[in-house]
């Protein structure tokens, strides 16, 4: 088949996927109140597949919120890995799927000098509609001075990513980065920098399709980050391999999630949301 320079993905898919990323800060604060707002939250926004970023989970009993959101969404599939004890619960990552989960399998990110599990991915293979969906739920290192750690964890993510995927199907990274898109972390994985691995760069849902603003997710205007004194910061990301056939991948909106109307409200998080549409 001869190469299109008009069509160089051939025809391009008009469906999409939904997905969610948040970091819902485990139990701490008044967390029954704020699990109430967040599962309020993700019915309202109506996604296929939720990745959460320090997911709890309990240490005495079947209790986690991953099954929870999963009940609240009327979905089956969810999966939790955790490994930071918090009180009598754990907190994680977690992803709920609206359709079956084929395979997981988590990963510790470590520290330059390869100690500490501060960062972490977990990743699941999803049975879509329309093909596998490689999903990867991560964090990265959260300190101020800490891009030269995040660059070793990305490279952790790349070779993580590199033994467990497929060029075939759509491969998308969420989570919390703790690196604003200008870091070095974040060129790495958008094509803006060296790659952390050959041929290996994402799309930027906000970048590409958010609604012009910085899309801020760590913000001085919610109490539950401003304690921080950290800068405004856009630490959460929705990312799909780039390039892939038909176009799936490629975002087509996104938007902030779990903002409140003042400060004085309840906040879900100390973190915002992201949602992304993405062909699929």
């Amino acid at each position: 088949m001869s190469f299109d320079p008009y069509a160089p993905y051939g025809p391009v898919v008009d469906t999409t996927l939904r997905v969610v990323t948040w970091n819902v800060w485990g139990r701490f604060g008044e967390w029954e109140q704020r699990q109430e707002g967040i599962e309020a939250a993700l019915e309202a926004a109506q996604p296929d597949v939720v990745c959460l970023v320090e997911a709890w989970q309990n240490r005495d009993g079947p209790d986690n919120q991953a099954e929870r959101v999963a009940r609240r969404l009327g979905f089956e599939h969810h999966q939790f890995a955790g490994g930071w004890e918090v009180d009598d619960w754990t907190s994680g990552l977690a992803v709920v799927s609206r359709w079956p989960i084929l395979s997981s399998g988590d990963r510790d990110l470590p520290n330059r000098d390869g100690t500490g599990n501060a960062g972490s991915a977990l990743f699941t293979a999803i049975d879509g509609p329309r093909g596998t969906i490689q999903l990867f739920t991560i964090v990265l290192d959260y300190p101020l001075d800490g891009s030269a750690t995040r660059q070793t964890q990305v490279h952790g993510l790349a070779k993580f990513i590199g033994e467990v995927t497929s060029g075939r199907y759509p491969t998308i990274v969420c989570g919390d980065f703790n690196a604003n898109p200008d870091s070095d972390e974040i060129r790495m994985l958008t094509g803006k920098s060296e790659t952390a691995s050959p041929g290996l760069v994402f799309y930027d849902a906000w970048e590409i399709a958010g609604d012009g603003t910085p899309g801020i997710t760590w913000s001085n205007n919610n109490p539950l980050a401003a304690i921080g004194l950290y800068p405004d910061r856009r630490f959460d990301y929705v990312l799909s391999a780039w390039p892939r056939l038909n176009g799936v991948g490629h975002p087509v909106q996104a938007k902030l999630l779990g903002l409140t109307k003042k400060p004085t409200d309840l906040q879900l998080s100390d973190h915002y949301g992201v949602v992304a549409d993405l062909r699929y």
